[in-house]
């Protein structure tokens, strides 16, 4: 991995050849995603800004700030797991389907972090980066000895929950959205759930009995919530497999 020496170089696999590589999730300086050129934000009220066709943007989604590593705290709010080794860290990732394996990519890629994949059981993608020393500080706020757990301060961007739902996000019609968690990280899932909560998207704990574990997040109104926070849809995902605004 290249970028100003920041990480270990490394080589990495293409994603699965089921999709297009979505060469739109790689943001460009001065454009937002989608192409549309940037301007400089008016502010309409705390928390909010307004793009050209006078849509107000909430002020931590994910089209209102450049994507940073501190983001990748959305994929250990899911099912995402950090790993040291010495000065260095690397994240990995299990997901159902190829097209979370391209937007993945290329959202590590934004952030300069090459990722590799390969295939697991049950038809699963495990993907992961290098270990590289960016990571670090993300590895060092989330791990207590060998066991995930989210800082004291954590909260949920646009950005944190565009990943989280890219990795582990499923529609459950018709008014509903499953954030799945991971199935060992039992002291994640309540301070996950406030952090939702703190969001505007209060859900229900599924455990594992009930088809999770995950937050169910149900009702128009949060769903509006969350496509608001998450931003477009990726090129390479599904058309129903991405919350809409409304």
């Amino acid at each position: 991995m290249s970028l100003s020496g920041l990480g270990d170089t490394g080589k990495a696999q293409p994603p699965p050849a089921l999709f297009p590589a979505p060469e739109s999730d790689t943001p460009t300086p001065g454009r937002r995603r989608g192409g549309a050129p940037q301007n400089r934000p008016s502010q309409d009220g705390p928390g909010q800004q307004t793009d050209d066709a006078g849509r107000q943007l909430v002020f931590f989604g994910a089209d209102a700030a450049e994507p940073t590593v501190a983001d990748l705290a959305g994929l250990l709010a899911g099912p995402g797991e950090v790993v040291r080794m010495g000065g260095t860290a690397r994240l990995s990732v299990q997901v159902d389907a190829a097209w979370r394996v391209h937007v993945l990519v290329a959202e590590l890629a934004s952030r300069g972090l090459a990722a590799s994949w390969e295939p697991t059981e049950g038809a699963r993608h495990a993907v992961r980066t290098s270990y590289t020393r960016v990571l670090k500080p993300l590895a060092a706020a989330w791990l207590h000895g060998t066991t995930k757990r989210p800082p004291a301060a954590f909260h949920l961007t646009g950005r944190r929950l565009r990943l989280w739902l890219a990795a582990a996000g499923t529609p459950e019609p018709p008014d509903c959205f499953l954030l799945r968690l991971g199935a060992e990280d039992k002291e994640c899932w309540e301070p996950i759930g406030v952090a939702l909560a703190s969001a505007g998207l209060a859900g229900t704990l599924l455990g594992p009995g009930e088809g999770g574990p995950a937050y169910r997040i149900a009702g128009r109104r949060r769903l509006a919530r969350l496509a608001e926070l998450v931003g477009g849809a990726p090129s390479a995902a599904p058309a129903d497999a991405w919350p809409t605004r409304p």
